[in-house]
């Protein structure tokens, strides 16, 4: 049974890639490089504000390393943050649904102030028990640290623990954990292939399709 389901923030309960290359490519572009693609920037996405950075000065053809470059995106992106950015369609009726019976958290790498006001200004902040950002003591996904800490509080075991996320760094989370793990293909970071899973992976095609996978190990 399912004691704590902890889902990712970005691509999995919001759509938040049109603001992130916005911010993005603001900061592209008062640094004298040319704006990216949108996609070519969610590309990126996934495994820190700081890693984005580097990959998107480098792809504008800019120094990586640039001074200051991750607290001016933090900056411009901030400015941005729910501008575009809502959760997937059907979501908020998921999260009632299986708040009812089941404890839910967050963990993603996004820095944990404007992981909150995304879920405050929302209006999902309430359906968590916990939030971790990537800029806690528990360090990024796919470090494990964060996700046995939100089992741990919810005194739950690590395989009575069901990540939800999109991406690879997700996969790893839930595999170093030694948690379940249920994939969402409708997220922008779902890039796989067939050889990296196991057989034991969970699939979503939509938020709705949550309760239909989850039902039986509840």
């Amino acid at each position: 049974m399912i004691g704590l389901i902890v889902f990712d923030l970005d691509g999995t309960l919001v759509d938040s890639h049109r603001d992130i290359a916005n911010a993005a490519n603001a900061l592209v572009e008062e640094l004298g490089g040319h704006r990216l693609a949108d996609a070519a920037i969610v590309a990126m996405v996934g495994e820190g504000a700081a890693l984005l950075v580097r990959r998107a000065l480098a792809a504008a053809g800019l120094d990586p390393e640039t001074e200051g470059a991750l607290d001016r995106f933090l900056a411009l992106y901030d400015v941005r943050l729910l501008e575009y950015t809502a959760p997937y369609e059907g979501t908020v009726e998921v999260l009632e649904r299986l708040g009812e019976q089941t404890r839910l958290s967050v963990l993603t790498n996004k820095p944990q102030k404007p992981t909150e006001r995304i879920l405050k200004g929302l209006g999902l902040q309430h359906y968590f028990g916990e939030a971790i950002g990537g800029d806690t003591p528990f360090g990024r996904k796919p470090d494990p640290a964060g996700l046995l800490h939100l089992a741990a509080v919810a005194g739950v075991a690590p395989d009575r623990t069901l990540m939800v996320g999109d991406s690879p760094i997700d996969l790893q989370t839930a595999r170093n954990a030694g948690t379940r793990i249920c994939l969402v293909r409708y997220g922008f970071g779902y890039r796989f292939a067939e050889a990296d899973f196991r057989g034991d992976e969970l699939f979503a095609d939509r938020p709705a399709d949550l309760l239909t996978v989850i039902r039986p190990f509840r």
